[in-house]
């Protein structure tokens, strides 16, 4: 069968190659891929995967085998994977804890764009409550950035989303944000809860602007730059501020679940940036990485 392998040449970083057919476990189901999901950073960073294993955590399709254990979907299941390993091939042989169920009224193609960008908001964002307080996201217009925003809005929050550019600010104010700048100078307002997927010198803007008791949650480093804070910035008196590291990689059967209910429930959805066939992955990527995409990529497995 086809699937997408790690290259660490110059032709990476991925390339198709001719793979051998998975052999299931007991506990675990085949699933026939419809639809893989692109994430940034699992091909920004390819080359900390071996060289010609099977890439890739997002993707969506049809249980073509029930786990022989009798857990998990049955045979015909639609089914989304969150964040499991080796899912860019035509078959997947997959533990059901890694695994949801794709409900009525939602597309395979959305389901496919949740994973990794959908379970890291929420859980993020479950770390602490958020209702009625103040609350940043920034890289807003990104994967993550886009599902943070509107769990956040679920959840009660006054939410400021933070753009890299004016153009990327698109529809944020619909999803529930109740600002949306590209700039933090003319702020004034201080900030309880803080998603940050950029990283860099705007990382030591925000924490310039985190409230007493505040907490930064780094879930990427979009901006490929150090931070640099100012000298005693990170000394002061009243409740203790934090910056927080993110790598939650357990399964997330649960998660997917929440995620895929609230998209029948029409509050949540997914934001498409470019559709197309997996053989022109390449193209795919050279765009996602030129940031020329609003939103996610998903191509079809044909």
């Amino acid at each position: 069968m086809r699937a997408l392998v790690v290259d660490h040449s110059e032709a990476g970083p991925v390339r198709f190659a001719d793979v051998d057919e998975p052999k299931p476990s007991a506990g675990e189901a085949l699933v026939e891929i419809r639809h893989i999901g692109l994430n940034l950073g699992e091909l920004k960073y390819a080359e900390q995967w071996p060289a010609g294993a099977v890439h890739g955590h997002d993707a969506a399709g049809v249980v073509v085998r029930a786990a022989a254990d009798g857990s998990g979907p049955p045979e015909g299941t639609r089914v989304a994977l969150g964040m499991a390993p080796y899912a860019w091939a035509e078959r997947v042989a997959v533990s059901p804890e890694w695994l949801g169920t794709v409900p009525e009224g939602v597309e395979s193609a959305d389901a496919a764009a949740l994973g990794v960008a959908g379970v890291t908001a929420l859980r993020v964002l479950r770390r602490s409550s958020v209702l009625a307080r103040h609350v940043l996201i920034t890289g807003a217009g990104g994967g993550v950035g886009h599902f943070a925003v509107q769990l956040a809005a679920l959840a009660g929050a006054r939410v400021t989303a933070l753009v890299g550019s004016p153009d990327r600010a698109a529809g944020l104010r619909e999803l529930g944000a109740g600002r949306v700048m590209s700039d933090l100078a003319d702020i004034e307002d201080q900030f309880d809860f803080v998603l940050d997927t950029v990283g860099g010198p705007r990382l030591a803007q925000v924490w310039g602007l985190l409230a007493e008791g505040g907490a930064i949650h780094l879930v990427g480093l979009a901006s490929g730059q150090d931070t640099t804070f100012p000298q005693g910035s990170l000394f002061g008196f009243g409740e203790p501020r934090t910056i927080n590291t993110y790598g939650d990689m357990s399964p997330t059967s649960k998660d997917m679940t929440d995620l895929l209910g609230l998209m029948a429930a029409g509050r949540l959805s997914a934001r498409i940036g470019l559709r197309g066939d997996w053989k022109a992955v390449d193209d795919a990527i050279g765009a996602l990485f030129a940031r020329k995409v609003h939103g996610k990529i998903v191509l079809n497995v044909t």
